[in-house]
């Protein structure tokens, strides 16, 4: 697929060939280095998490949420 046809694509089509594409990337741990901030916002939010000020949302359930104004 070219640019200029992936330009032609619907944003829902845009999103799933993202995931795709970023799942296909992070499956590889060698290829990136989480940078140094990115482990200090886990523990931040690991920390909210233990005082309950943090709401466990199903992926699949966000993702649909995350879509709906591309849709």
């Amino acid at each position: 697929m070219t640019i200029a046809e992936l330009h032609k694509l619907p944003s829902v089509e845009k999103l799933k060939i993202i995931e795709a594409l970023w799942g296909d990337l992070a499956s590889d741990d060698e290829v990136f280095t989480s940078p140094a901030w990115h482990e200090e916002a886990l523990r931040k939010t690991e920390a909210d998490f233990a005082a309950g000020r943090v709401e466990i949302v199903d992926w699949e359930d966000a993702k649909r949420e995350l879509r709906k104004p591309f849709e």
